[in-house]
């Protein structure tokens, strides 16, 4: 056999499919996974940098997903949809990241938080109280889901893929109750301001 021929045939061997890999790295083999992580890379940053508009958080994301993928890959029951598979959890975590790094500057928010607590009168504290007892009873008026989703984001201060786990529906679902529950108290609170008149 001419040296020419065996590589090609060891070239062969080397070019396994993306379905051969995943199974391989499944098996736990780890450098089936590198081969992944390289085939893939670029697709994963590329993703995260068009979401997050930011070249080193891409990098760190591109990170993150990958060690994401490796603890997980097990649970993807159809090899072939590796692409698919891997492309959808960079968006879930750019997405879980953009909202987590929209923090506002300390300096500002003790500042305000410092004029708001000086600038409080008796007249603003009665008023507060009485539009916080209308909210809780906005709150009563509700269904069970409405109120429980609000109470768990503004209440409780869960971020949406807390309460995504929480009450076991995707961010965009939770999205969608918080704005149709939003409306509705809304609409609770406006009927209770209409009937006070």
């Amino acid at each position: 056999m001419s040296a020419l021929l065996e590589e090609d045939i060891n070239t062969l061997d080397l070019a396994r499919t993306t379905a051969e890999l995943v199974e391989a790295a499944q098996m736990g083999d780890r450098e089936a996974f590198g081969e992944l992580f390289e085939r893939y890379e670029n697709t994963v940053y590329n993703v995260g940098l068009r979401r997050l508009g930011d070249h080193g958080e891409a990098q760190e994301l591109c990170q993150e997903v990958f060690v994401q993928a490796l603890l997980k890959i097990g649970q993807l029951r159809t090899p072939d949809a590796f692409a698919g598979w891997i492309v959808s959890i960079t968006h879930r975590m750019a997405i879980n990241r953009a909202v987590r790094r929209r923090p506002v500057a300390p300096a500002e928010n003790e500042t305000i938080e410092t004029v708001y607590v000086e600038n409080r009168t008796p007249l603003v504290n009665v008023l507060d109280r009485e539009r916080a007892r209308q909210v809780r009873a906005g709150l009563d008026r509700l269904g069970q889901l409405d109120r429980d989703t609000l109470v768990a984001f503004y209440v409780d201060g869960q971020s949406l893929v807390e309460m995504s786990t929480a009450f076991r529906s995707p961010i965009g679902t939770i999205k969608r109750r918080l704005h149709v529950a939003r409306k509705r108290l809304k609409q609770q609170l406006e009927d209770v301001e209409a009937a006070a008149v």
